[in-house]
């Protein structure tokens, strides 16, 4: 009878877990992002590198702060937002498998984004962050994406010496 209560302790315990709250930190029920000083290419760099530390490869990076820069005139925009803006993509065959077999429609979180940018005038404050998975479906779905929200957080703070 104890070994059934094991792992429903230990999955409660994940699920109720959070990351301090920290200065530089901002969080909702969707998003996390952190901020640090530094220039942009250094902080994307070690993001690169965390999240190759792991085990995984950046398998696609979209620079979408040069790509709304570069278009802003043609939708009549009035500023920039960004000085700049990556978004870093990869996967983990281990923990998307794990989620997609627990409910295959959990293959709406695959690919793991992170993304490293600047406010334009503000080029030594830079932003990273990643879009947290719903926590849906049954127990072991949550578990699952819940896996990839601590491992999401931990490249991230990683990165950033956190």
């Amino acid at each position: 009878m104890r070994k059934f209560w094991l792992p429903i302790l230990a999955l409660a315990a994940l699920l109720t877990w959070q990351a301090p709250a920290l200065a530089g930190a901002f969080e909702s029920d969707s998003l996390k992002f952190y901020n640090t000083e530094g220039t942009f290419e250094d902080v994307k760099q070690d993001v690169l590198h965390a999240v190759t530390n792991k085990g995984f490869v950046v398998d696609y990076t979209a620079h979408l702060g040069s790509m709304l820069n570069r278009t802003a005139k043609d939708v009549g925009a009035a500023r920039n937002v960004y000085g700049n803006a990556q978004l870093l993509q990869f996967c983990s065959a281990v923990f998307s498998r794990e989620a997609i077999e627990a409910d295959p429609k959990n293959i709406v979180f695959c690919p793991y984004v992170i993304v490293v940018y600047t406010l334009d005038g503000a080029p030594d404050t830079v932003y990273v962050g990643y879009r947290k998975p719903d926590l849906v479906g049954n127990l072991a779905s949550r578990s699952a994406l819940l896996k990839i929200e601590k491992l999401l957080d931990d490249i991230v703070r990683d990165a950033l010496d956190l």
